[in-house]
């Protein structure tokens, strides 16, 4: 069994779902990667490596680990989805809008922002993500 599999394959976090080849093969790309990719770069990487699997199949796995809280789904500026597999604690993310450079940080000021705003309006169980796009040090 892979480290992928031991780490990965347990239905619970697959979404629910059973640990498919296709689905151990995009968590795989996934952790061997520490930028956000499009579902199409992730399926070009898994056709390239040999793996047989439709975009179609690669979009539907990337929607389970999503929603298992597997991989963060990130918004980019022109609204493509795109994915990575971060740390389990709450973050926020920097991105470069030339290079695609991802920074994950953690708000405070973010956070008791959020709270202060929900208690104002009576919301209770709130969630948020939040993105910040510029242009890192690299590339300016």
């Amino acid at each position: 069994m892979t480290n992928t599999e031991k780490q990965h394959g347990s239905p619970a976090a697959m979404g629910g779902a059973r640990p498919t080849r296709q689905r151990l093969a995009v968590a795989r790309v996934l952790e061997g990667h520490d930028d956000f990719r499009s579902a199409q770069e992730i399926h070009a990487l898994l056709v390239d490596s040999g793996e047989k699997v439709g975009l179609a199949t690669v979009y539907r796995n990337l929607q389970r680990l999503a929603e298992a809280g597997e991989v963060d789904v990130l918004r980019t500026e022109d609204g493509e989805a795109a994915y990575r597999r971060c740390s389990e604690s709450h973050h926020h993310h920097l991105v470069c809008r030339s290079c695609g450079r991802t920074v994950e940080v953690e708000g405070p000021a973010v956070e008791r922002w959020t709270d202060a705003v929900a208690t104002e309006h009576g919301f209770s169980d709130i969630s948020h993500t939040l993105e910040i796009f510029g242009t890192c040090q690299n590339c300016s």
